[in-house]
């Protein structure tokens, strides 16, 4: 290189710096974060798969890969400027059968999360700053609207392609798990959202894990790696999903205000039931099958099941 060249190579550098750091520079989006969110409403059939991959526990044998599938609406129950409720049904095409299934609420910029702690226990905590400044919290709910687990993290929207991101949180072990096996007792998870043509996908880096019940980690058994593909189609028959829904909406927006209300501040909740939570799903749906029949069911009704199986979390 000439000397000339090098000489002047600094000050080129120096010149591009601000262009380099207006093109890597974090910068948020919210209306475009809104539109990757509200992309996953619709009609969905639903490939599941989950495949343990790095083992970690001396003398642990790889579990069988896990397949499975669904069709199910994505419904919309509210949707302002910092906060979107997307509702799950599940649709069995062959009879109409219609189950309620998970729920998963977007909150900008939020304060704080509850977080799985151990022992069907989830406590409130404040989220730094630094951390849910331009970012998504999302919370993702049991069938019953009982929390399963949050997680905070940025939109990506670079090159066309629209990716949240969670931080690393903690979740209780999940259905297709603890109905086969005990041998850990959480989850450590990472999950990503991503808005793809066609539809949507949930991918899962989970390490399942014995912790302790201070939260520290005993030892790690296997990391599994999970993806949920979320394919549109306009060729299924979802009425009997809507139908339920407009039926038990009111219904479960009640059940939801009583969750909330353990929920929206410290120190956050117990439950009393076995890790199946069926105590409490059997009243609640029965309830809600109560209501899309046209019966009436009091406010005293819910508040029963609660004050059976919900508590305040017992201090840390």
């Amino acid at each position: 290189m000439k000397p000339q060249a090098r000489l002047l190579l600094p000050l080129l550098l120096c010149a591009a710096m601000p262009a380099l750091a207006q093109d890597y520079r974090d910068t948020t989006d919210p209306e475009a974060d809104r539109t990757a969110i509200l992309a996953m409403q619709g009609e969905y059939t639903v490939d599941f798969v989950f495949d343990e991959t790095v083992l970690l526990a001396p003398g642990y044998e790889r579990a069988s890969a896990q397949r499975s599938g669904g069709d199910e609406v994505v419904i919309v129950v509210e949707d302002t400027p910092t906060k979107i409720v997307l509702q799950h049904i599940l649709v069995q095409q062959s009879t109409g059968h219609v189950t309620k299934h998970w729920r998963q609420d977007w909150t900008y910029e939020a304060p704080q999360r509850w977080e799985f702690a151990a022992d069907q226990t989830w406590r409130v905590r404040d989220i730094p700053a630094e951390k849910t400044r331009g970012a998504w919290t999302q919370c993702v709910y049991e069938v019953s609207d009982a929390p399963r687990y949050c997680g905070t993290g940025k939109w990506n929207h670079r090159y066309g392609v629209s990716t949240w991101t969670s931080d690393r949180t903690w979740r209780p072990l999940p259905r297709r798990e603890y109905t086969k096996r005990d041998d850990y007792n959480a989850m450590n998870v990472e999950n990503r959202h991503t808005i793809v043509p066609g539809g949507w996908t949930h991918e899962q880096d989970n390490t399942k894990t014995v912790r302790r019940a201070d939260g520290s980690t005993e030892r790690t058994i296997a990391r599994e790696f999970g993806f949920n593909d979320y394919i549109r189609t306009d060729e299924l028959n979802f009425q009997p999903a809507y139908d339920y829904w407009d039926a038990t909406k009111d219904y479960w927006a009640k059940v939801r205000a009583r969750w909330d209300g353990f929920l929206s501040q410290p120190p956050g909740l117990h439950l009393k039931t076995k890790v199946d939570g069926m105590a409490m799903i059997i009243p609640l749906f029965t309830q809600a099958g109560e209501v899309q029949e046209g019966k009436d069911v009091p406010d005293a009704e819910i508040d029963k099941v609660f004050a059976e199986w919900v508590e305040p979390a017992p201090a840390p």
